[in-house]
């Protein structure tokens, strides 16, 4: 009982923690600057006419800022938000209990959109198109729809696999953003942003150092700044300067390539137990005793990115980069996988 009460209270200082650092307002949000533009004249444009924003679909890897701009969206119109997750949604009642309690304006920001059961989405077209819902009552000879009118509403879905979206539900948004890894000039931005807000010093080289660890992603490079402020706090002087941030950042076994254990236990997989590829992503799976759908999610789009990887219909592949990086002699070429 007492495990779990600790459990919750850090998962919830994790979760205060990430809010207290999203910003508010378009100004303040870094990077993404074409999409951030677009959503920003489609916003005025619609405050502009006095209407309802268009439905508005963001994609993109996790932790970009999907969620943060779904807020900042509604803080722009001035409406409120409901939040909600496409694997929760799983009756059509439920997505009728939240489509009604909308007022005009208001945003239902779905995540995981691509997640939505084929009965609930179906339900989602003439509600997004004609804010209409039509619901069937009863079964068999006792069975009638009842159709219900919705306030104009603003639909914002997120999706880390937008290829999984069908094509009915892609074409009801009028805007879709494809949200990109960010460089480490702007990692770096959002770091020194963040540390002002959690009141802990940390100089350029700091916050550079944390950046180029983080993957691209603003979310991770919030989690390893609160890390390195804890390390700093108790062995630093609550100072995080390069070599402050290198020593904790190891202690977590992140690598000056921003590569952790995981990503590392995949390359080295391929590399030694299957003479680097090609292997499928099963198979992977099982040698490094992690789920198929993490792998192809979570870490691979940043090993292929980084060049460390390449997917081929024969399976990944690892690539001459990765060789060098762990100190091994790169295949000869066998002809083209391609």
């Amino acid at each position: 009982m007492a495990d779990r009460f600790v459990t919750n209270t850090l998962n919830r200082a994790d979760t205060e923690f990430d809010v207290s650092l999203r910003p508010s307002k378009f100004a303040d949000f870094v990077g993404q600057g074409k999409v951030r533009e677009r959503l920003q004249l489609f916003v005025d444009a619609a405050r502009g006419r006095g209407d309802v924003l268009d439905h508005v679909l963001l994609f993109g890897p996790p932790g970009l800022g999907k969620t943060t701009l779904a807020y900042i969206i509604a803080e722009a119109m001035g409406v409120n938000v409901k939040s909600t997750s496409g694997p929760v949604i799983t009756k059509a009642g439920e997505l009728a209990g939240l489509l009604t309690n909308l007022e005009k304006g208001d945003i239902l920001f779905i995540d995981e959109i691509h997640r939505l059961p084929k009965a609930v989405e179906e339900y989602l077209y003439s509600a997004m198109e004609d804010y209409v819902l039509d619901i069937v009552i009863d079964q068999g000879p006792n069975a009638r729809s009842v159709r219900l009118n919705l306030p104009k509403f603003t639909l914002v879905g997120a999706t880390t696999r937008s290829g999984l979206l069908s094509a009915p539900l892609r074409s009801r948004f009028g805007l879709a953003n494809r949200l990109d890894y960010y460089t480490p000039a702007e990692l770096m931005q959002i770091v020194q942003r963040s540390a002002r807000i959690v009141n802990v010093d940390v100089d350029e080289s700091g916050a550079n150092e944390i950046a180029r660890r983080s993957r691209g992603t603003p979310r991770i490079a919030n989690n390893l700044l609160r890390w390195v402020r804890d390390y700093a706090q108790v062995k630093a002087g609550n100072k995080i300067t390069k070599d402050v941030a290198d020593k904790a950042l190891s202690m977590l076994d992140i690598d000056e390539d921003g590569l952790d254990e995981m990503d590392k236990r995949i390359l080295e997989t391929i590399l030694h137990k299957f003479s680097g590829g090609p292997v499928g992503v099963s198979s992977l799976a099982v040698s490094v005793g992690e789920e198929a759908g993490t792998i192809e999610e979570v870490y691979e789009p940043y090993l292929i990115q980084e060049g460390y990887l390449k997917r081929t219909p024969q399976g990944r592949v690892a690539t001459e980069l990765c060789f060098k990086k762990f100190g091994l002699k790169p295949k000869a070429p066998q002809g083209e996988l391609f």
